[in-house]
């Protein structure tokens, strides 16, 4: 029991976890012997005894004194109920699911669509994928990035281990086959097309599973944040709040989303451009038809990537009296270098207190037992996904500006 603890404590760690994933998974798999010891090593003498001196070569009268062990009848009921849980993942995951479309985006990027009528899920949860074709035994997470309101769905995966680029090969989009796609977009996104007689890899999938993400309708104002492929998430979630707010009940209590996106380089602006792009056209048309002083969505693009002196020069030219920046393609001009969230968050916090980030929504409370008019508070949720480096100094900022009427609440997508 010990071995198995010790064993599954250590491949748990984030550093294996990250670089070798079988390590963890096989390693994990342990539980199976470390609960069957749990449940039998009481048995017999072994722990209860009573205090008269037996010899354990006494035979029988040794065996006869013990006083025994009867916790199994109550392991039983959990056991059971964890035999019937995996027994229906079992089932689940088996139920049909046929890869539609994939789409192969910059830096080793994938994007997997796929059909799975029996599944139902919600915008920011998660799921497990199997690919028999490369391993019978392995499951992988991935955030779901499609929204249900999307006739498939979506995850987008990056090759960075043995297992996802194996993936990449099997679905005709690995390392070795872009190269025979190089000259189709410079970007290095493109549709995978079928061949004659040519199928896609069998997949499993087991979810949908629950994340914090799911609860960004629970605030007034959401600040969604995310760093490369850390992006994942909110492009589920952002498409999901659009399809939500076009119905008549549509979500009442979110107010306005802040989406922030940081990037090292450019290329990794087209994993989602088209996305945002519409996304933004939409908060503006809505701000417009309705009069609002703040449209619903604004986002902020982050690029950490160093430019010399001539490519920088042609970025300002670029951008001088262009209405989309020449980056991203948006509205929203792109920041270089890495923001300071505890500044950001300290402008939305005065913001938010004279009314001026809400168009005057959030003043309007209750009325006081003196007939005054009282501020009513304000509930932020900042939403990250990436680095733990990043997560701390988000955390930390989140602690620094909340105050007594504006609540900063921090939430990690963990993996």
């Amino acid at each position: 029991m010990l071995f198995c603890m010790l064993m599954m404590f250590t491949t748990a760690h984030v550093r294996i976890r990250q670089q070798s994933y079988e390590a963890f998974w096989y390693t994990h798999h342990l539980f199976i012997p470390f609960l069957l010891s749990l449940y039998t090593h009481a048995t017999g003498c072994f722990v209860r005894d009573t205090t008269k001196p037996y010899s354990p070569f006494a035979g029988s009268p040794f065996w006869d004194h013990c006083i025994g062990y009867e916790g199994w009848r109550w392991e039983l009921i959990g056991g059971g109920l964890y035999l019937c849980e995996r027994i229906y993942r079992e089932w689940s995951s088996r139920r049909p699911s046929t890869i539609q479309r994939v789409i192969r985006h910059p830096y080793d990027a994938l994007e997997i669509q796929f059909s799975k009528p029996s599944m139902k899920y919600k915008a920011g949860q998660w799921l497990l994928l199997n690919v028999p074709e490369v391993s019978t035994t392995q499951w992988h997470p991935f955030t779901i990035t499609s929204c249900p309101f999307d006739p498939y769905v979506s995850v987008h995966v990056r090759q960075v281990g043995d297992w996802t680029r194996a993936l990449g090969d099997a679905v005709g989009a690995g390392p070795t086959q872009a190269k025979e796609y190089d000259n189709l977009d410079d970007l290095g996104m493109y549709e995978i097309a079928l061949m004659p007689n040519q199928e896609m890899p069998a997949i499993r999938v087991d979810g949908p599973y629950g994340a914090p993400a799911e609860d960004v309708f629970d605030n007034e104002i959401a600040v969604l944040i995310g760093t490369g492929i850390g992006v994942t998430p909110w492009a589920s979630i952002l498409k999901n709040i659009f399809n939500l707010r076009a119905r008549p009940n549509g979500p009442m209590r979110l107010k306005r989303v802040v989406f922030i996106w940081i990037c090292r380089d450019t290329k990794s602006f087209e994993w989602f451009q088209m996305l945002l792009s519409s996304l933004e056209q939409q908060s503006l048309d809505a701000a417009t038809q309705t009069g609002a002083a703040h449209e619903f969505l604004r986002i902020h693009t982050y690029l950490t990537q160093r430019f010399d002196a001539n490519d920088m020069a042609n970025v300002f030219i670029n951008s001088v009296e262009a209405e989309k920046d020449p980056l991203t393609q948006l509205s929203a001009r792109t920041n270089f270098g890495r923001p300071d969230f505890r500044k950001l968050f300290t402008a939305m916090k005065d913001g938010i207190r004279d009314g001026s980030y809400l168009g005057g929504a959030l003043p309007g409370g209750e009325k006081g037992e003196r007939g005054g008019q009282r501020r009513r508070k304000a509930d932020v949720g900042v939403y990250f996904c990436g680095p733990n480096t990043a997560a701390k100094q988000i955390r930390s900022a989140c602690k620094g500006v909340t105050s007594s009427d504006v609540t900063f609440s921090f939430w990690k997508e963990h993996f």
